[in-house]
C-alpha cells in the first residue's frame, strides 16, 4: 500500500520492511528489545505530516497513537 504522500512511499517501504524484520527475526523469539525501526519511523511520520498538511487533509478530532496521546498541554 502506498503512503498517503507519493514522497513518502519509499520511506514508508523502508519501514514496514524493518519492522517486519524485527517482528519476525526478534520480537516473535523473545528478543523484543531495543527500537531498531525507530529513526525510520520519525522520518516516515515527518514526511507524512508534511503531506497532510499539503494536501490540506482535516485531521481533526481524530486520535493519533505517540508520546503525547493522553498528556493535557499542561503536563510535562
Amino acid at each position: 500500500m502506498n503512503s498517503v504522500g507519493e514522497a513518502c512511499t519509499e520511506l514508508k517501504r523502508e519501514y514496514d520492511q524493518c519492522f517486519n524484520r524485527w517482528f519476525a527475526e526478534q520480537f516473535l523469539k523473545g528478543e523484543g528489545g531495543g527500537d531498531p525501526c525507530g529513526q525510520l519511523f520519525k522520518r516516515y511520520q515527518l514526511c507524512v505530516q508534511k503531506a497532510i498538511k499539503e494536501k490540506d487533509i482535516p485531521i481533526e478530532g481524530l486520535e493519533f497513537m505517540g508520546p503525547s496521546k493522553g498528556k493535557t498541554e499542561n503536563s510535562s
